[in-house]
């Protein structure tokens, strides 16, 4: 491997399923770039099982071809950069949208130290019809802000096809993904591992093929969403479970002694009833949130959180054992009272209005005190699990 790049500067990379129409015509603009430039480089194309001789073609022109047997973007991509031979990587897709000829921007950052050189089309301009309304107006937009929000990312264009890059630095983050949502999960795990971002304006052309391209609208959106999501789990579980057990328990403390009218609408035991059901969603929320922030700690998928481990080493099974014992005999003697005020009818008919109040009361302490039992086993089992080998340190400032 180092006397392969010893030789070796810059690898291009495209990826390919069946782009006859157009692989030719990249590569060209790559070799072009590549002699211009005067780098020690190859351009290199991750073949992910085309049938329209592409492999051919790409060998004709010049390009080294590796057979990618994972399918899917991402899993074309994973094993391009594990092949290549370059210090440095440069992918983009291989159908003529990008012009592989002006790469200096992207070089230029590389070499002046930069691990991730991101291509920005909304700063270089897009072509007319090289983007759908639906993409360009409302998908990339909305999935840049909620990762920019989520993970707090420079980044202003997540899924630009054109991105430059350290091969060992990209390796050492352990790219899963498979499908498309690999262009965000790069772009997350290099701004939570703290790596040397930035962006270069690039020009998006419309695509060079006849054929309709791999990118699904709704199918390949959702699942970018979703990465991002499982990728934050502060914004997945915690803060929405923080909100609704707080609302939950406001309006649970404001209807337990009593019916409670504003203007002509009244709120009594049904009402009781859903306030306590947010508070047991709530607080299952947040106990989601301490387990998916230690497991992706041990996982190595998300950076470390310096919160759940506080919050778990503050709360030890012991403590956890006790406040759920503690809620737990509470919601028995609350039961016990209710059917107290049961035996004082001999056992008869009851008004629901007001025994319902220690029933719902006393079901949901019992049910959030065998929640605290069980979830502070949970926790600690999870705990005891040793992260993954090259899983880094946690450090303060980490994403929860």
């Amino acid at each position: 491997r180092s006397e392969m790049q010893s030789d070796c500067e810059i690898t291009i990379l495209m990826p390919c399923l069946n782009e006859a129409e157009t692989l030719g015509i990249c590569i060209g603009k790559a070799t072009g770039f590549l002699s211009r430039s005067g780098l020690r480089g190859e351009v290199l194309v991750a073949d992910n099982g085309s049938t329209d001789g592409s492999q051919a073609i790409a060998s004709a022109a010049g390009a080294r071809v590796v057979h990618i047997e994972e399918r899917g973007y991402g899993g074309a991509l994973k094993g391009g950069i594990r092949a290549a031979r370059g210090e440095y990587i440069i992918m983009g897709d291989a159908d003529d949208s990008y012009d592989f000829g002006e790469l200096d921007a992207f070089v230029q950052r590389l070499k002046a130290g930069d691990q991730l050189v991101m291509g920005n089309r909304f700063k270089g301009g897009i072509m007319p019809g090289a983007m759908p309304f639906l993409h360009r107006y409302l998908g990339n937009p909305v999935l840049t802000a909620i990762g920019r929000l989520f993970f707090k990312s420079p980044v202003g264009d997540f899924h630009c096809g054109l991105r430059g890059f350290r091969r060992d630095a990209i390796l050492s983050l352990d790219l899963q993904s498979s499908g498309m949502e690999f262009a965000s999960e790069m772009v997350a795990k290099a701004t939570l591992r703290g790596l040397a971002i930035s962006e270069v304006p690039t020009k998006l052309w419309p695509d060079g093929r006849s054929r309709p391209p791999h990118l699904r609208t709704w199918r390949d959106g959702w699942r970018h969403l979703r990465f991002l999501l499982l990728f934050c789990p502060r914004w997945l579980f915690l803060y929405p479970g923080i909100s609704l057990l707080f609302a939950g328990l406001a309006a649970f403390l404001w209807l337990l002694p009593e019916a409670r009218t504003i203007g002509a609408v009244t709120f009594d035991i049904h009402s009781l009833y859903y306030a306590a059901l947010a508070m047991v969603i709530g607080y299952q929320s947040i106990q989601f949130w301490v387990f998916s922030s230690i497991f992706s700690m041990n996982e190595g998928i998300a950076e470390p959180s310096t919160v759940a481990p506080r919050v778990t080493g503050f709360f030890s099974v012991e403590i956890g054992l006790i406040g759920g014992m503690i809620l737990t005999l509470l919601g028995l003697g609350l039961g016990i009272a209710a059917l107290g005020s049961w035996e004082r009818a001999a056992f008869g008919t009851l008004m629901p209005s007001r025994t319902l109040r220690y029933v719902i009361a006393s079901g949901t302490a019992i049910l959030l005190g065998l929640q605290t039992i069980h979830g502070t086993f949970f926790a600690s089992i999870l705990t005891r699990t040793p992260p993954r080998p090259g899983t880094p340190p946690a450090a303060g400032g980490g994403q929860e």
